[in-house]
């Protein structure tokens, strides 16, 4: 039995509301108020009206959009379903209208089977030891892909830029994949093909096919059938090759070169580029038909950039890793905002390159000092050069030591009228001025005293 917590908004009506609940439990949701309830339990709100107040509840109660919430609404207010797209924007995850389904309960219970399973094979073993992250972009796309992987047999194409994690997402996929006697994850560089042995590569080939052959040799699709085949960079495949590729994709049927019987695979095919493909389908350079059956599901993964919050986890696990400790290292402050400001164009790779070379040079079961970073790595006194605004630098720190948007936002408004009163020498008017705001705004904004972020001096 899924368990999940529950909350009224607006003007229910108590008696529809608790009949509702009551056929939540008989089709096997364990329901508790949400004061009761346990954190990473997904909720519902059920709610007769659609207002603004709505849309602030289901922003304080996803917090950072990691919390699953599912709207249920009736009454008067059930037929404004456009509606639905304003409230997936605001938090929620999905939104029923109890009065048009035909089994309302069975319904929403489904869907906190599905999320509760989801998110208990998110915090399973092998994607915390092997995925490592708790960014909301990061969290978000995972669930997708376990989704995809546990509940579908869809193909994915996995796309994102170097040392994104796309062939251990791949793997994800293939460890996830619940088929009985699943056989092997098969891998195939598609960089490394060339057009003469393409073929051969793909779909196998008969003894005596080519000059060479002495032998009979299975391909990538032969290998796969079964298991799982992971053709990577499959963007950077030449037309001429997309064609021979297209049948085998579409039909999970290929001849092997040489050969007159055509074979089945029951392989699930995964892919991975770091190109964008709808531009080189518009360009000419993919094939169109060939995209849209490779991704059936596209699972774009973020840059280290748009997840900062997993950058001192991610620097952490790999020098744990490559110093072969017990436990995970502090990170002395000073290295601490010297990896939050660096770029990564290498995205995790390349910091995991930056952790392997500083575990080298740690000793001890101390923290990670600045001693332990490579000489080249080292700003000599100068801030690291990101390419970004002292802002961007301010707000990615915050970001990584758990500040959320509306903290970050309030500090903002904080300082910038900090700023602004001591240019206007303390004279409130000018001051509003150079804010675009009215003398009375700025009175109440100061008056509310919004509270500063770690590290900083009130307002």
């Amino acid at each position: 039995m899924a368990a999940a917590w529950y909350q009224y908004f607006g003007r229910s009506n108590a008696a529809v509301a608790a009949t509702r609940v009551e056929a939540l439990r008989h089709a096997g949701v364990e329901l508790s108020q949400r004061r009761a309830a346990t954190p990473s339990a997904p909720g519902i709100v059920f709610c007769d009206e659609v207002t603004a107040g709505l849309g602030e509840l289901l922003h304080d109660l996803t917090g950072d959009g990691d919390a699953r919430v599912l709207v249920v609404i009736g009454g008067p207010d059930a037929a404004q379903t456009d509606a639905a797209w304003t409230l997936l924007d605001q938090g929620a995850s999905d939104l029923i209208v109890w009065d048009r389904a035909a089994d309302a309960a069975a319904e929403i219970a489904a869907r906190i089977d599905r999320w509760t399973e989801v998110d208990c094979l998110l915090d399973s073993p092998v994607i915390r030891s092997n995925l490592i992250g708790s960014a909301r972009a990061w969290r978000s796309i995972l669930r997708q892909v376990v989704e995809v992987a546990r509940f579908t047999d869809a193909s994915v194409m996995v796309v994102g830029e170097t040392g994104t994690g796309k062939e251990l997402v791949a793997r994800l996929i293939h460890a996830l994949d619940p088929r009985p006697q699943k056989r092997e994850l098969v891998v195939l560089d598609c960089t490394t093909v060339t057009p003469e042995l393409a073929g051969s590569e793909f779909f196998g080939h008969e003894r005596g096919a080519f000059t060479g052959a002495a032998g009979p040799r299975d391909g990538a699709f032969a290998l796969a059938d079964g298991g799982t085949l992971f053709l990577d960079e499959i963007g950077d495949l030449p037309l001429r090759l997309q064609a021979q590729l297209l049948r085998a994709v579409q039909e999970r049927t290929y001849k092997p070169v040489g050969g007159n019987t055509w074979r089945a695979t029951r392989c699930r095919l995964v892919c991975a580029t770091h190109r964008h493909l709808p531009d080189d389908v518009a360009a000419g350079t993919f094939r169109a038909d060939l995209y849209y059956r490779l991704g059936a599901i596209v699972c774009p993964l973020p840059p280290l950039r748009d997840r900062p919050e997993d950058i001192l986890t991610l620097f952490r696990h790999f020098v744990g890793r490559f110093s072969e400790r017990d436990d995970l290292p502090e990170i002395a402050e000073p290295v601490r905002q010297l990896l939050l400001q660096r770029a990564y164009p290498g995205n995790i790779r390349e910091l995991q390159q930056l952790a392997r070379r500083t575990a080298c040079r740690h000793v001890g079961n101390g923290p990670i000092t600045v001693g332990d970073i490579p000489d080249d790595e080292r700003p000599h006194g100068q801030p690291a050069d990101t390419g970004e605004s002292s802002l961007e630098r301010a707000i990615r720190r915050e970001l990584a030591s758990g500040a959320g948007l509306k903290a970050i936002s309030r500090a903002a408004t904080a300082a910038a009228i900090r700023v602004a009163l001591d240019e206007a020498n303390g004279n409130l008017r000018l001051a509003a001025r150079k804010l675009g705001v009215t003398d009375r705004a700025l009175q109440m904004r100061r008056a509310a005293g919004p509270r500063a972020l770690p590290g900083q001096r009130s307002a």
